[in-house]
């Protein structure tokens, strides 16, 4: 028994030196492996948290920029829109102002004509005055007769 004992004892050293050492080490090996895993795994959950922050920071940014490019077209617009209307305004009071210059002179020259054609009938009337010796009823029918020819030059 003691022999059995001793080599129990002995298998028992052999087994832990040569079996249960480079078990105990492999597993140790496995188990570091492991932990550097688990240890580059939570670094790149950290990474991609900061980078996914990093993404919704510049896409934060992006939307603001753009809002602020939208705000600044639109009151570009606004000016241009004002810009417009402000110069279609004066265009339109020139136009006007020109018509009624025009529409002046026009009435200017048609009165000067009229007085032209009335100073014409006068001294038209006042020779055949002259010419003849006329009644009353022959002065109003001349008078109409005259009348009657301007009324036809117009």
């Amino acid at each position: 028994m003691l022999a059995q004992l001793f080599f129990f004892i002995v298998l028992l050293v052999l087994l832990r030196k040569f079996a249960w050492g480079p078990l105990m080490g492999v597993m140790k090996q496995r188990e570091d492996h492991i932990a550097n895993e688990i240890e580059t795994a939570e670094k790149n959950r950290q990474e991609a948290e900061r980078a996914s922050r990093e993404a919704n920071e510049q896409l934060q940014k992006t939307r603001q920029e753009a809002q602020a490019i939208i705000e600044e077209a639109k009151k570009a617009g606004q000016k241009q829109e004002q810009d417009i209307i402000a110069s279609a305004r004066k265009e339109a009071d020139r136009i006007k102002e020109a018509a009624q210059e025009e529409i002046n002179n026009e009435k200017e020259k048609a009165i000067q004509a009229l007085q032209d054609q009335v100073a014409t009938l006068s001294v038209q009337i006042a020779t055949k005055v002259i010419e003849k010796e006329i009644n009353a009823q022959d002065q109003e029918k001349l008078i109409s007769e005259y009348i009657k020819e301007v009324g036809e030059e117009r």
